[in-house]
């Protein structure tokens, strides 16, 4: 039986509580700053969206952290989500044994 300590944390959490909300900054500001479609950014901070590799590089470039920072944030939820959705069939996969 697995048992998950945390669910997975959407990017759009991290964005909004660790950097738009102590820079007092709103989603569609971010977008202008960002030059994306208010939408983009309003989708992701709702986690309804993913953050996409064009999304994470202007990301990266404005608050000056690593393409892969936001790229890992996103993969690491889809990751855990999925195997959160598929846990019965992975159960029915036999691993391959050493011989």
């Amino acid at each position: 039986m697995r048992a998950r300590i945390q669910p997975p944390v959407h990017p759009g959490e991290i964005l909004k509580e660790e950097y738009l909300v102590p820079l007092g900054m709103s989603a569609g500001l971010l977008a202008r700053r960002l030059h994306v479609p208010r939408t983009r950014i309003e989708r992701i901070v709702a986690r309804t969206h993913p953050v996409t590799t064009n999304t994470a590089l202007r990301l990266a470039r404005f608050f000056d952290t690593t393409p892969d920072y936001w790229m890992n944030l996103q993969v690491a939820y889809d990751l855990a989500s999925e195997a959160a959705a598929i846990a019965d069939e992975l159960d029915g996969i036999e691993r391959l044994s050493a011989a």
